[in-house]
């Protein structure tokens, strides 16, 4: 059976849920920024009037502004742009129950088989776009092709509001021209090195041979020559599948920069809060958990241990954390932004053995303690009961609401 994928990418969606919702801001530049107060002020979207300026993803709220002095900057509003996409993924249900989400914004679909059901899968493309546009709002490219590398490919060749279509038969002549960046896989740092050896198109590397390029990228070259020649045939996965996760963790930049250890304590206790609640939520334990640390200057290192006992207490996991800052950082310079993940996971009910040179008595008081707390925010929400430290200043960004959920705690 002949293979159908569609990539169907929501064009500028932050942006574009903005200008909807909002009408005065249609026409108009408009960038989805973050808060400057606590110094996450890059752009994270922007629709085509702010591009038409220059202002790309990522770049300062600064630099965009002295680009556009009436660029609109508005906050991002996150629950909402979860919901267009559900409602975007319900739309797609109809069609299909492959439904692969790469991102909010981004979907494969695989419509292999469905032509008695719904036509030629360019009118099915068609067809999906007109109705995200009446019946959301908002504007998406689709790309139709034979494999998910170029149903990808496709929806970035004509933006907004297209479909294009890569077929088998004439791929070579429509993707083998195209720099080698564009395709999927392809990042800025491998491109450059590609370049060093003159392979700039897609062509360049679908020509080489795939044991000279596995010697220069690894086992990367010999997924991306695949790609290149149109060989992958990796599957759209079901929309209940769920990716196991490997690691939960948690990090932001300070509204100011951190001063020493007791306030660090404070800040990862916090971080903690949201990894241990997701913990919870996904029925898992940690083994170990690893600190990142961002200094003033810029300067990025990091450390890990294992955990005396498999947890998914926030204070455990902190206090963890902490120590591995206390005994690694040399506070040369403040710390501007830290980050706490838990890995080694384990689900809540597995068996494990118990370190015997640990005080598993306090350990298992203080998981329960957390138990409890978990239960209570639940029930209330996340702002009802609190840690002591985290009631004073401590350089805490915006706070995240953890939500209320039914259903058992694990």
């Amino acid at each position: 059976m002949e293979r159908v994928i569609l990539h169907c990418d929501m064009n500028n969606f932050y942006a574009s849920v903005e200008c909807m919702l909002n009408p005065a801001l249609r026409g108009k530049p408009v960038a989805v920024c973050g808060s400057v107060e606590d110094r996450h002020g890059i752009v994270l979207a922007k629709n085509y009037e702010a591009k038409k300026y220059g202002i790309e993803t990522a770049e300062t709220v600064g630099s965009a502004l002295s680009k556009c002095r009436g660029l609109v900057i508005v906050p991002p509003h996150f629950e909402r742009y979860l919901e267009y996409s559900r409602l975007a993924r319900k739309i797609y249900s109809d069609y299909t129950g492959l439904i692969e989400p790469y991102g909010l914004d981004e979907c494969w679909l695989d419509i292999s088989g469905t032509r008695r059901l719904f036509g030629e899968p360019e009118g099915v493309a068609y067809e999906i776009k007109e109705r995200i546009k009446n019946e959301l709002g908002l504007t998406i490219s689709v790309g139709v092709s034979f494999n998910k590398v170029f149903a990808k490919l496709g929806s970035d060749m004509k933006k907004p509001d297209a479909v294009t279509v890569i077929p088998y038969e004439s791929f070579r002549e429509k993707i083998w021209p195209l720099p080698a960046c564009d395709m999927l896989g392809v990042g800025r740092h491998t491109y450059a090195k590609l370049k060093n050896y003159g392979i700039y198109t897609i062509g360049d590397l679908a020509g080489v041979k795939e044991e000279w390029i596995r010697t220069v990228l690894g086992k990367n070259g010999a997924v991306i020559h695949s790609f290149a020649n149109g060989t992958d045939y990796s599957p759209v996965l079901d929309k209940d599948f769920v990716v196991p996760a490997k690691s939960i963790g948690h990090g932001t930049t300070a509204k100011r920069d951190i001063p020493d250890n007791k306030t660090a304590f404070a800040y990862l206790l916090s971080l903690a809060q949201d990894v241990g609640h997701r913990l919870s939520l996904q029925g898992k334990r940690a083994c170990s958990v690893s600190v990142g640390i961002r200094s003033s200057q810029l300067n990025r290192e990091s450390h890990q241990c294992a955990l005396p006992i498999a947890t998914q207490s926030p204070t455990i996991l902190a206090e963890n954390a902490a120590r591995l800052l206390y005994d690694n950082y040399d506070w040369k310079y403040p710390i501007r932004s830290l980050s706490i993940t838990a890995f080694d996971l384990m689900e809540y009910d597995e068996p494990y053995q118990l370190d015997l040179f640990s005080d598993t008595k306090r350990l298992l008081k203080t998981e329960a303690a957390d138990r409890c707390i978990e239960k209570i925010r639940r029930r209330f929400g996340d702002g009802i009961i609190k840690n002591a430290v985290l009631l004073m200043d401590n350089c805490f960004p915006g706070e995240k609401q953890i939500a209320t959920l039914p259903g058992p705690l694990r």
